[in-house]
């Protein structure tokens, strides 16, 4: 299933698709746990504009981190809201925002 968002279209993720480690930064986001990494809960800038419009600050990343990687990698999730422990969106990139998949928030 995808949606469209910004006239762009993503393809959603099912929180079982996603790989182990993502599972468990969502669930550090949504508990509101302590983040590994120094730049997770920065604000994300969405300068390539791959995710639709907000205003700054709506966007915070978080790495997702890669087995066998001794840097952060290039796997994040991308929540956008108000309260990050109850985001209103959130996505995943392997890639290091070249692509974004939706995670599917009923899943």
């Amino acid at each position: 299933e995808s949606v469209a968002l910004a006239a762009r279209t993503y393809q959603d993720i099912r929180l079982a698709q996603l790989p182990v480690e993502a599972r468990e930064t969502l669930q550090r986001i949504r508990s509101g746990a302590s983040m590994p990494y120094a730049k997770d809960g920065t604000v994300f800038g969405n300068r390539e504009r791959h995710l639709p419009r907000q205003t700054r600050g709506f966007y915070r990343e978080y790495t997702v981190p890669t087995p066998g990687v001794r840097h952060r990698g290039a796997r994040r999730i991308v929540c956008g809201g108000k309260e990050m422990r109850q985001p209103e969106t959130c996505f995943y990139t392997g890639d290091h925002y070249n692509s974004f998949q939706r995670i599917d928030p009923r899943h």
